[in-house]
């Protein structure tokens, strides 16, 4: 115990002390390492491997589906000044009993024209929302296994394609998403292009009183006025456990105007940990986006997930 306070210790000060970056190249591809990176030799080649093929961000959300939990949903609609003009709070409850799980709707308040005479959502955006965090009817035989569950958007059309491309989104970011016009390989952050576009870097540091893992993308400053057209991602900041290598945060930010739609959308995910498994905590979204044949859609969301029992 006293060897690990020591060796804490030893890496916190490097990390406040040194602050030499060095640039190191990985099958022709450029990454910066900080200071204490460099001098604890850490295996750098093997964490940045890890980092590209992470499925432990994705896993954390199908580990919802075999766990109860309760959600308190926030999600507002926003006219062209930023007021609200539809919104709706609520606490839910996703109960797993028998290998099925269910929902109840503990609380509700609802603004504005949030639903349809049918109580359908007016808006995509919260029936995206949906989507991810609320269930409807009884869903069984589900499971957490990601291992060959790579989404996809083949065979879907309309908003269910639009469905799967938001979870492509949250799940994947950074990694191309087949279907969206002009934007879909932009969307890779790893491929030989993207890295002639952003900036990688590995860095320690703390995080809610642990060290971990930093790992950032960002456009790099010298792209001048080609950045509008080749940059979809503005930034992508990731937390990672030095145990375990799980996703502990994630902020990422993504924009682009094209002929037929536009958006900007920034997220920010916060993991915990229920027994043996990573599940997300806090989900904040801010966003707008137009479509062509669709209202633009201004909105911000907080899902906050608490109470987990397996």
């Amino acid at each position: 115990m006293i060897k690990l306070i020591f060796i804490f210790l030893f890496v916190l000060i490097s990390v406040k002390t040194f602050s030499q970056d060095t640039t190191v190249i990985i099958d022709e591809k450029r990454f910066t390492l900080s200071e204490v990176i460099v001098r604890n030799n850490l295996d750098y080649r093997f964490l940045l491997e890890q980092i590209k093929e992470d499925t432990t961000f994705y896993k954390a959300f199908r580990n919802l589906r075999i766990l109860s939990y309760s959600s308190y949903n926030d999600i507002k609609m926003l006219d062209k000044q930023g007021g609200v003009k539809a919104s709706l709070y609520s606490k839910t409850r996703q109960n797993r009993i028998n290998n099925c799980r269910t929902m109840d709707v503990l609380e509700e308040t609802i603004s504005g024209d949030f639903y349809d005479s049918k109580k359908n959502f007016n808006y995509t955006t919260p029936e995206l929302y949906a989507s991810l965090f609320f269930t409807k009817g009884t869903i069984c035989s589900e499971n957490n296994i990601v291992k060959g569950k790579n989404k996809t958007v083949t065979n879907k059309t309309g908003i269910e394609k639009h469905k799967e491309q938001l979870k492509m989104l949250f799940f994947n970011p950074g990694k191309k998403i087949s279907g969206i016009p002009f934007i879909g390989d932009k969307l890779d952050l790893y491929d030989d292009n993207a890295h002639k576009l952003y900036d990688y870097k590995l860095d320690i540091q703390e995080y809610k009183g642990a060290l971990v893992y930093l790992f950032s993308i960002t456009p790099k400053e010298e792209l001048g006025t080609f950045k509008n057209d080749r940059i979809v991602v503005d930034q992508m900041v990731t937390w990672f456990d030095m145990k375990t290598l799980e996703v502990l945060a994630r902020n990422y930010s993504l924009s682009y105007k094209a002929g037929v739609y536009d958006f900007d959308v920034s997220m920010e995910v916060e993991m915990t940990r229920v027994a043996d498994l990573i599940v997300p905590k806090t989900l904040r979204y801010k966003g707008n986006w137009d479509v062509v044949f669709k209202k633009r859609e201004r909105a911000i969301f907080t899902a906050t997930l608490f109470d987990f029992k397996k």
